[in-house]
């Protein structure tokens, strides 16, 4: 089980590798978050309905969630970096054949190959990042991995919305680009050691050693018995699909425009532009990080128990935010410039967009604390070998939860629109499906109750293997 090579990289290696990692994980994020703020636009050019655009998004969620499984293992087994790069490849691929869709059919089809590479980014690249974290830490610098993808979610909103205003084609053929530039980039990162930051290992790693331990399918029953395992999975089933039905704030947004007597490219720029603002609560995930390794550090239910409390505290913001009144008071048929400075001078000027921005940000600070826990709780819980493995298995039951999210959610509004006329549906659709929220909250303080011992399994584990290599 021991082989010898160098650590490969200086400081400076590493510090552009891991700025290439993260920009990866942002970049797939940007392709998720390209297509609803686009759905009126798209739609009105395919010649189909905005519900069928909805259906797209919900099974790239799932085919991508299905695809990582199968990236996870392979990447657990082998090499991991040339994974990564043909898995770029592919969703630039679908990216670009998007652009070029003349048709529903043509356009489903480059949607679901982009999926499919979609699925190698997130689960491969979580597992090369976990073996950069001291587990001190791991809450913190996995909170700017969330938050890089959360970034990404919003930028693919606001290039969506800001570029495919007046030609929906426009931000495919942008992040298409973007994405071979990347793979180009990821060339000359370094091979990260598997185990390279576990305290256990550290001893006969510095000595030469490598951590030559590999996940077989014997290992999956063991995987799936680990109790915290089942309740991080099970949790996204529940949590994704209200995180889902959050892709129908540009919609909202834009709705609530349209009721107000916009045009609707100006009402799709407004939807966008509010939408990202509303979301910015996201970037305090990196507080619900550092207090999920305080806590852990004092207990180690701690991780846990801060996401239980953080997506159960935030229900009420999400519900105050989508029913409080919106005045919007842009100039329609302006420039996209002149929308944005206009909705952003608004945050300051109308007190209903004030106030609406601080509850957003309040619901997104709060429920920001699920992602990072969630991250740092499976490096927690599981040898270095099946970290990826498990995060696939998770992200697979997360892309069936996005995909009834996102999916059921568009069924609802038209259900709901017999009773309330738009956008009143939206609103209502969209509260309903937050309270999701509720069974997230139980089962993190399940694991909570679980995680402890698993914890101490791992560590026994690693210095077992240590004393081996």
């Amino acid at each position: 089980m021991v082989r010898r090579r160098g650590w490969g990289g200086g400081a400076a290696h590493r510090s552009y590798s891991v700025l290439v990692f993260v920009l990866l994980a942002s970049l797939d994020n940007v392709a998720i978050g390209l297509v609803p703020p686009l759905y009126g636009p798209i739609s009105g050019s395919l010649g189909v309905s905005q519900r069928l655009l909805g259906l797209v998004t919900a099974v790239s969620f799932l085919v991508s969630a299905v695809a990582a499984v199968g990236w996870a293992y392979v990447g657990d087994r082998t090499d991991r970096k040339p994974l990564l790069m043909v898995g770029t490849l592919v969703w630039a691929a679908g990216t670009g054949g998007s652009a070029l869709a003349q048709g529903y059919p043509a356009f489903l089809a480059a949607q679901l190959v982009a999926a499919v590479g979609l699925g190698a980014v997130g689960s491969v690249g979580f597992s090369v990042v976990t073996d950069l974290i001291s587990p001190r830490r791991r809450g913190l610098v996995m909170s700017f991995w969330g938050l890089s993808q959360g970034v990404g979610t919003l930028a693919g909103t606001l290039v969506g919305g800001l570029l495919g205003a007046a030609d929906w084609r426009r931000p495919f053929w942008l992040l298409t680009v973007v994405g071979l530039a990347a793979t180009a980039a990821y060339l000359f990162t370094y091979d990260i050691r598997r185990g390279q930051s576990e305290p256990e290992l550290a001893g006969a790693l510095a000595g030469g050693a490598e951590y030559d331990y590999r996940i077989t399918r014997a290992d999956l029953p063991g995987i799936l018995a680990r109790r915290t395992n089942r309740w991080l999975v099970l949790q996204g089933l529940t949590a994704q699909a209200a995180f889902g039905s959050l892709v129908w704030l540009p919609v909202l947004f834009a709705q609530r425009a349209q009721a107000q007597g916009y045009s609707a490219a100006t009402a799709v720029v407004v939807g966008s532009v509010f939408a990202t603002l509303f979301q910015l609560g996201g970037v305090l995930s990196i507080v619900g990080g550092l207090v999920g390794d305080a806590v852990q550090r004092r207990t180690p239910r701690g991780r846990a128990l801060v996401a239980a409390v953080g997506i159960l505290a935030a229900l009420p913001f999400y519900l105050v935010l989508f029913f409080v009144p919106l005045r919007i008071d842009v100039p329609d048929g302006g420039s996209t410039g002149a929308v944005v400075g206009a909705v952003l001078a608004s945050v300051v000027t109308e007190p209903t967009v004030g106030l609406s921005l601080l509850t957003a940000v309040f619901a997104l600070a709060l429920t920001s604390a699920n992602s990072p826990n969630w991250f740092a709780l499976i490096a927690d819980v599981n040898p270095p070998e099946h970290r990826g493995t498990v995060y696939s298995l998770g992200n697979l039951v997360n892309g069936v939860g996005r995909a009834a999210g996102n999916g059921l959610v568009g069924v609802a509004f038209h259900a709901l629109r017999a009773a309330f006329p738009p956008p009143l549906n939206y609103a209502v659709g969209l509260a309903v499906f937050q309270l999701f929220f509720v069974p997230t909250g139980v089962m993190y303080w399940l694991a909570s109750r679980t995680s402890p011992r698993d914890i101490d399994a791992v560590r026994t584990l690693l210095h077992e293997r240590a004393e081996r290599l």
